[in-house]
């Protein structure tokens, strides 16, 4: 009779995952709290786990478990066994979604009926077959695949370029920093990159999207790191704000975004950058969805942006924009 797979079980799957989830933390008992579980059954899963494969795993001593090289071994395969699960339980879902004309929006920060308002309204009207509902997702890590992994679609400004990533832009505005009113460029209407690019801006957690996370200090301007930057490890716009509300650094945003920060932060102000590139607000996907939903909705969306440039006058830098802007500076002047 052949041997049966290790991982032909439900079981089998909780063992590899209680492995994993041991290894990457160092400690059962860090562990067993980030899965939900009493150190006792963690351990004697793992234990479980290596009686059926006769190896030892994890060395166990004072400061919590280091990989056996057989544990090195099995944690790259057992980390890539479930995540191909993962990927296969969300494309099924997706699949699901999309046969029935629904799909999954997610997005960061601001609710998509504040950021693009005229794209959902416009989609809703034209497509009533189809279907959108909305979740919000935690500040985006890693590679633009790895933080839509549980949507179809997203809507972000400044998305790390991704080759499995399909790209189609909502809207462009221009960018602003916002400064605390005790920062020496506070009195000014507006500002050029000379004038920023050597100024302090808060630090950010390692882990966030690259290109997003520069995005925030003009690293796409300077070509490279900012030279002044906080120890902080900001991880979510609300932890910016904060350090900039503090004094401490500046930080570069959407002119959008600063109309938000501006009403609840009121020691903080807002100044144009007038040479800065501007942000782009996009609609990211994976590239080979074959939703029609997504479709539609990227169409929906290229057609409003040709139909937004061609109401630009010569010359003009976009009526949406120029009033995000002037928004801006009118809530400065309330303060």
């Amino acid at each position: 009779m052949p041997h049966e797979p290790l991982v032909s079980t439900t079981f089998g799957l909780r063992q590899l995952r209680y492995f994993v989830v041991a290894a990457e933390e160092g400690q059962i008992t860090r562990a067993a709290q980030k899965l939900n579980l009493a150190q006792p059954a963690l351990s004697r899963t793992i234990a479980q786990l290596e009686a059926q494969m006769g190896v030892k795993l994890l060395q166990r001593h004072a400061r919590g478990v280091t990989l056996t090289p057989a544990g090195e071994e099995l944690l790259d395969k057992a980390q890539n066994v479930l995540a191909a699960i993962a990927d296969v339980e969300r494309m099924s879902q997706s699949l699901a979604r999309a046969s029935s004309g629904t799909a999954e929006l997610g997005f960061l920060g601001t609710s998509p009926m504040i950021d693009a308002p005229e794209l959902f309204t416009a989609f809703a009207t034209e497509h009533p077959e189809f279907h959108l509902t909305f979740h919000q997702l935690s500040f985006p890590r890693g590679s633009t695949l790895e933080w839509i992994a549980d949507v179809d679609v997203g809507l972000c400004f400044a998305c790390t370029p991704h080759p499995e990533i399909a790209v189609e832009t909502v809207r462009t505005e221009p960018r602003v920093i916002l400064a605390a009113k005790s920062h020496r460029l506070a009195q000014r209407e507006e500002v050029t990159l000379a004038d920023v690019l050597d100024e302090t801006f808060g630090g950010t957690d390692a882990a966030l999207e690259p290109v997003r996370a520069g995005f925030w200090r003009f690293d796409d301007h300077r070509g490279g790191p900012a030279p002044n930057v906080t120890d902080d490890r900001a991880t979510n716009p609300f932890e910016i704000a904060a350090v900039v509300a503090a004094g401490g650094a500046i930080a570069a945003t959407p002119a959008s975004n600063a109309t938000h920060a501006l009403r609840a932060l009121t020691n903080v102000v807002a100044i144009p950058v007038v040479d800065a590139d501007p942000a782009v607000l996009s609609l990211v996907w994976r590239a080979d969805s074959e939703s029609p939903l997504i479709e539609a909705l990227a169409t929906c969306a290229r057609r409003l942006r040709e139909k937004s440039s061609n109401e630009r006058t010569p010359g003009s830098a976009g009526a949406s924009s120029t009033h995000k802007v002037e928004a801006a500076r009118s809530a400065n002047s309330r303060r």
